[in-house]
């Protein structure tokens, strides 16, 4: 990504893949959420990975095209949002690390959250390091009351540092029946799963005043172009007296102060299909073969009981 400049990227013409959702919620889960995708240039093996939660756990995908996944095997149990990274021959798997499925259901209903970040460590995609801590709580704004959530872990390498991104705090979604991440934050080490220490703010806060963040600030992924940064974030918002999230395209010379650029994907029906017809999520940005695709989930209505969600392409050709 760092050969194209935001000029180029911002004139690209993303379309939805015509067969999406690539990957629907299996019949135990609700859900199949948060992707995290390996290229074929920076897996060992020359596949697609797809990394993403179901209320079990995190789940490994594999595929030779990029788009037919087929599901290998869970990682890691009672886990949420995973981000893969591969550096110097070692995949580093982070994670939200959360209670039991027993638990979080219980605290969907008045009962208390509790999740930390976590990491766990592969070289071959089969055999995984037992999971460690990497960020915990260390700042009052990562606490409410609804509990202490942090989530989203997204690692970039900026001016020598380590670089994790993450969301805080909880939300709770009247419609929805269940919390979203208040804040955006980031902590910053030498190390790559070790001595992080947060801002003492956070970067991202909900602002009534903003369309696309007057509920709570989502996640946010951030990618290096060739002359700046840009941020893709799906904030929670209020419309019509019901809620949404969309993706926005932000940009940033140092990848922490962010300005709104444009809308860059949205709630939308898709022919005859509503599956991400209130909500798109969070994402994760690839470039290869002179293509970018956005994995992203969506989910059809709010309703905690018949809402489903899925995870699907929006993609461009680079000229």
């Amino acid at each position: 990504m760092q050969n194209i400049t935001f000029e180029k990227f911002n004139s690209l013409d993303f379309r939805l893949y015509e067969n999406n959702p690539i990957i629907k919620n299996p019949l135990n889960s609700f859900v199949v959420a948060d992707p995290s995708v390996l290229t074929p240039d920076v897996s060992h093996d020359g596949k697609w990975h797809l990394f993403c939660h179901t209320f079990f756990g995190v789940y490994m995908y594999d595929s030779v095209d990029g788009i037919s996944f087929k599901k290998q095997r869970r990682i890691v149990k009672n886990a949420m949002r995973p981000n893969v990274n591969y550096i110097d021959g070692t995949y580093y798997l982070f994670y939200e690390k959360t209670k039991t499925p027993i638990e979080n259901l219980f605290a969907m209903f008045g009962g208390k959250w509790k999740s930390e970040i976590y990491c766990t460590e592969s070289v071959d995609l089969i055999t995984w390091s037992e999971p460690y801590l990497v960020l915990g709580n260390t700042r009052a704004y990562e606490v409410d009351e609804n509990g202490q959530a942090l989530s989203n872990p997204f690692l970039l390498k900026i001016n020598g540092k380590n670089r994790l991104y993450y969301s805080c705090g909880q939300t709770f979604i009247k419609d929805c029946g269940f919390c979203e991440p208040r804040y955006i934050s980031y902590a910053e080490s030498d190390s790559i799963t070790k001595s992080y220490i947060a801002i003492d703010e956070p970067i991202i806060k909900p602002d009534k005043n903003i369309e696309y963040l007057n509920l709570c600030s989502g996640c946010l992924k951030v990618y290096k172009l060739k002359d700046c940064y840009i941020g893709l974030q799906n904030g929670l918002f209020e419309k019509a007296g019901k809620s949404h999230s969309a993706i926005v395209l932000l940009k940033s010379d140092d990848g922490i102060d962010f300005e709104f650029v444009k809308y860059f994907l949205v709630p939308q029906k898709c022919g005859n299909s509503n599956w991400m017809a209130q909500y798109v999520y969070a994402c994760c940005l690839t470039y290869y073969d002179n293509k970018f695709r956005l994995y992203f989930n969506a989910r059809n209505v709010s309703n905690n009981l018949s809402g489903r969600e899925s995870i699907g392409i929006f993609e461009s050709q680079v000229k």
